[in-house]
């Protein structure tokens, strides 16, 4: 790969992070929307109720969009131009945080006017929960645990990957954690059939997750909490979620907005216990408003960090092929000499 579509890749990452933060998810015909329905055929054709029958599907609805993003990867590796294009629209399309951090306050909108009944029918742009008996306070907790986690999956992950693997990461990863979404819950039906997207899902989260925790951390004084608490919470609580990366997400953004997440979540026919994490109150209405701000901040500096990774991979790739280049340059004539 030469440098040229490294640095393609860099720009691209911080121009498909600004329209993301300009105009949102796109309207219509949404590639992601797209990938969903296309997986969903995929796997009412192969469906079967144990786990080679999920690994299958998932190897299958992976490694299609990554071998299209190697393809166009390695198709564009001379055209840096188009590679930034194609980098940026990807980004843009595989991103969520301007759509994230709008929930948030419009959930903090409907609160504030006590209009309950639009409240509740908003969640389910969040969560997957059943939100019929939540009051206030339960919605509020809601939608922080879920910016907090989404800042993760919709905006951390995808800069991540795509600044260590370029159009097949951001690709693959988008794929991956729509699979999760899709078939990674627990259910009768996907018990077994999900297990393969939601591993791989979690073990390719494992990194962005630690890293939106550490970037909430840090943004705290932004939402007008104290790094050293929300430090504090996140090494006490991070590891008490049943998730591995949730936890991460979760804790930090508690500690930073000074408030207790967790308890017991209530989805469509199953309920789940969590333990709590924080010490303060519960979520209240102006906390909605500092998770967006949180969410923004870390996102920012998620791209920053996506783009500085894929020059970190010029870099390499370039001292990759001096090294090449030299070992080629000493190995010729030693050749010569042992065949004189």
């Amino acid at each position: 790969m030469g440098k040229s579509g490294v640095v393609a890749d860099a720009a691209g990452i911080v121009a498909g992070y600004a329209l993301d933060a300009v105009l949102g998810d796109p309207r219509r015909f949404h590639p992601v929307a797209g990938f969903g329905r296309a997986a969903g055929a995929l796997e009412r054709r192969i469906y079967r109720p144990g786990r080679l029958a999920g690994a299958v599907f998932t190897g299958v609805a992976v490694g299609v969009p990554v071998i299209a993003g190697v393809a166009l990867a390695v198709g564009t590796r001379r055209w840096p131009i188009a590679r930034g294009v194609l980098m940026a629209g990807a980004t843009w399309t595989v991103l969520g945080g301007r759509t994230l951090r709008r929930e948030s306050v419009i959930m903090a909108g409907h609160l504030e006017r006590a209009d309950l009944a639009e409240a509740r029918g908003r969640l389910n742009h969040l969560c997957g929960r059943d939100p019929s008996q939540l009051d206030e306070a339960e919605l509020a907790r809601a939608t922080v645990e879920s910016v907090a986690e989404n800042t993760s999956d919709a905006v951390v992950a995808p800069l991540f990957w795509g600044g260590i693997a370029g159009l097949p990461g951001l690709l693959g990863y988008r794929a991956v954690n729509t699979l999760d979404a899709m078939v990674g819950h627990r259910s009768p039906r996907y018990e077994r059939f999900g297990t393969a997207s939601a591993r791989l899902d979690d073990a390719l989260n494992l990194v962005p997750s630690r890293l939106t925790g550490l970037l909430t951390i840090a943004a705290a004084p932004l939402a007008g909490g104290s790094q050293g608490e929300a430090l504090r919470v996140w090494r006490r609580d991070r590891n008490d979620h049943p998730s591995p990366n949730s936890g991460q997400c979760e804790s930090a953004m508690a500690g930073a907005l000074g408030v207790r997440l967790g308890g017991r979540n209530v989805y469509f026919g199953r309920t789940e216990t969590r333990p709590f994490l924080g010490d303060g109150p519960r979520p209240s209405v102006p906390h909605l408003r500092s998770a967006a701000r949180l969410s923004g901040a870390v996102g920012l500096a998620a791209a920053v960090i996506g783009a500085g990774l894929a020059l970190a991979r010029a870099a390499g790739s370039q001292r990759f092929r001096g090294a090449r280049a030299a070992l080629t340059r000493v190995g010729g004539p030693a050749r010569s000499r042992r065949s004189a």
